[in-house]
């Protein structure tokens, strides 16, 4: 992406290395460490970004293959065991992170140290949790890829090396995210050096060029699918606030049960109230609920967004937030809406009691595009410009808005699968059929509103800017926006979203 044009003093690059120390990426991801700070040569783009004309500063990268997104057949009586083995692949990637940034001096003094010392040792510490993973699998009669061993090698990169996920596509094209398409709005983007230059106030993201001015965006929202005569045309809205009362954890109980700090940044959670690492189903039919429906007990969270404006917040100097680069004031919706919508192509079944879906892909600067589904916009241009890849800078009045539309397909069997997507899917994005095998379920759709002052883009630096928290690593990129479900019901409540749904009714 386009860098800063001021030259930053050693000091500030010194800070940014120590903000931005710790990272994990279910297994896998880059670590990177600016060595040197210098001067950034930019030309401004049309579009308040900028463009690179040259540039000095020299970034580390090691990148280590995702073993998680590749584990898709893990017997159930094995995840547990095989989540806590990739969160220490995880802590191991953040150690070695940590070491590379301190060992500046070492490796400026000996060109080998970086395999040696840090890329060697993560080699032997990989190999040996991968093979524990084999054992945990093969244990409970599973079968184990053993190609999966080949995963332990990390790889060095330097900053011309290293192609950033988000480069792919970008280009004012269309992506098909599992799917549903995405229009980034014409614009083209270049990645070429967003390991540099990083901003933010951990350097790490977001920089000049992941904003945009939505007004100078053009038009890009698509029709939906034409409805058959089986359609399900209702909606169902729960209510559950906005998280006023500040229920916040870095915890993941979908993909790291078990494990504390499992998600490395910050979520807001609505609904079910007892949401944690070690919440369990039972704890959730016991957690009570935000919403006014008492008998909805799902759990809706969601990565909070932050204001970079210098002030700081509770969890400054906390894991999941300062220690790995979420910094800034955190921001609450101003609204929150929930909303169950049907399917242009048939009725929906209920869904089943402790579904699990993600949406989107918290790591699509490492992982690429292909499960991206965040979408950028603000109030009064929402039907007419969707954004993936930038943040909106909207006009005096409107406010920044994020919307999520999950996936609407169900296997029909599993409330939950190893990769945690196999088991739901997206209909097809022109006819909103189902793919073989899968049942529409009702589509939880979400809309949360930001009441944020307009970042500002001058000389190639975006100042106030607000990002999305994320893992470090990910620079904090609009990209890796992503929102979670657990769906928990009583009193018969699943049903009752179906039958509205499916009955065209307007419920609440």
């Amino acid at each position: 992406m386009g860098r800063n044009t001021r030259k930053r003093r050693t000091p500030l690059a010194t800070k940014a290395i120590a903000a931005s120390a710790a990272l994990a990426l279910g297994g896998g991801g880059l670590l990177w460490a600016n060595y040197y700070a210098s001067a950034h040569e930019t030309d401004n783009n049309a579009w308040g970004g900028n463009q690179t004309k040259a540039a000095s500063a020299t970034v580390a990268t090691i990148s280590c293959p995702d073993v998680g997104q590749k584990l898709t057949n893990v017997p159930a009586a094995a995840r547990n065991g095989v989540a806590a083995e990739l969160a220490k692949l995880d802590k191991q990637i953040t150690e070695a992170y940590a070491r590379l940034a301190s060992t500046r001096q070492a490796q400026a003094n000996d060109a080998s140290f970086v395999q040696n010392a840090i890329v060697g040792p993560l080699k032997e510490k990989r190999s040996a949790t991968i093979d524990r993973i084999r054992i945990d699998i093969q244990r409970v009669g599973g079968s184990f890829n053993q190609s999966l061993s080949q995963l332990a090698s990390c790889t060095t990169l330097n900053t011309n090396q290293t192609t950033a996920g988000q480069t792919g596509g970008q280009n004012g094209g269309q992506q098909n995210n599992g799917g549903q398409q995405q229009n980034n709005g014409g614009q083209q983007q270049n990645n070429g050096g967003q390991q540099q230059g990083n901003g933010g106030q951990a350097a790490n993201g977001p920089v000049a060029a992941d904003f945009v001015d939505i007004t100078r965006v053009a038009p890009n929202v698509q029709g939906k699918p034409r409805k058959l005569r089986n359609a399900s045309t209702g909606s169902f809205v729960t209510r559950c606030g906005v998280n006023a009362n500040k229920n916040h954890n870095t915890d993941n109980v979908i993909v790291a049960p078990g494990v504390t700090n499992g998600a490395h940044h910050l979520h807001d959670y609505v609904g079910n109230q007892k949401v944690n690492a070690f919440s369990s189903n039972q704890t959730f039919l016991q957690g009570g609920t935000s919403c006014q429906n008492k008998n909805d007990l799902s759990a809706y969270y969601w990565p909070v967004v932050r204001i970079q404006d210098g002030t700081q917040d509770f969890d400054q100097n906390a894991d999941g937030g300062g220690k790995e680069g979420n910094v800034g004031r955190i921001l609450t919706p101003v609204q929150a809406e929930i909303k169950y919508v049907g399917s242009p192509a048939s009725k929906v079944v209920a869904m089943p009691q402790f579904l699990r879906i993600i949406t989107g892909d918290a790591k699509t600067t490492t992982n690429g595009l292909a499960n991206a589904n965040a979408h950028w916009s603000c109030t009064g241009f929402e039907n007419k410009v969707q954004l993936t890849t930038q943040y909106p800078i909207c006009p005096q009045g409107s406010n920044v808005v994020r919307t999520f539309a999950f996936q609407s397909c169900w296997d029909g069997q599993n409330i939950d699968s190893a990769n945690h997507r196999t088991h739901v899917a997206f209909p097809d994005p022109a006819s909103g059929v189902c793919g073989n095998g899968f049942k529409a379920i009702p589509q939880l759709t979400m809309r949360l509103v930001y009441k944020i002052n307009p970042p500002t883009v001058q000389n190639g630096q975006v100042k106030n800017a607000y990002a999305v928290d994320g893992f470090p690593d990910q620079l904090h990129k609009p990209a890796t926006d992503h929102d979670d479900f657990i769906s928990v019901t009583t009193g018969g409540l699943a049903n009752k979203i179906a039958n509205c749904v499916n009955s065209g009714r307007q419920c609440q």
